[in-house]
């Protein structure tokens, strides 16, 4: 059975798209430990991200990359903070979240509530900046 990454990624689970290539999707977390974090996966289903191939695991350090500049660019923060948990989603992927302090990044502490308004216009500002 597909991830729900991957039917994200097929357009049978909505989602807050910030950036997609033919290989790799970006899309905010629904569930945020800040506004503008968002997910970076590979569009190939591989569970853990060791097992990637060589090829597909530097393409997606190089996506995520463009991503968190963009992020950096749409979100104040002074920083864009990485973690490779995948845990929660047997689908390799990566967190980018905007922080103004290290503690910003602690996913034990509560989400943050956004509106759907709040979502799109995030995305529509990560999604600018990337491709500009």
């Amino acid at each position: 059975m597909a991830s729900i990454f991957s039917r994200i990624v097929a357009g049978e689970i909505p989602s807050w798209k910030v950036a997609e290539d033919e290989n790799y999707y970006a899309f905010l977390d629904i569930n945020p430990l800040a506004e503008g974090h968002t997910l970076v996966i590979p569009k190939k289903e591989v569970d853990y991200i060791f097992d990637l191939d060589d090829e597909t695991y530097a393409g997606l350090w190089q996506f995520a990359a463009r991503v968190a500049k963009a992020v950096r660019a749409a979100v104040p923060c002074k920083r864009v903070g990485v973690a490779v948990l995948g845990m929660e989603v047997p689908h390799a992927h990566i967190h980018l979240v905007p922080l103004q302090t290290e503690g910003d990044m602690d996913f034990r502490k509560e989400k943050k509530q956004l509106s759907p308004e709040r979502f799109a216009a995030i995305a529509t500002a990560i999604s600018e900046a990337f491709n500009q």
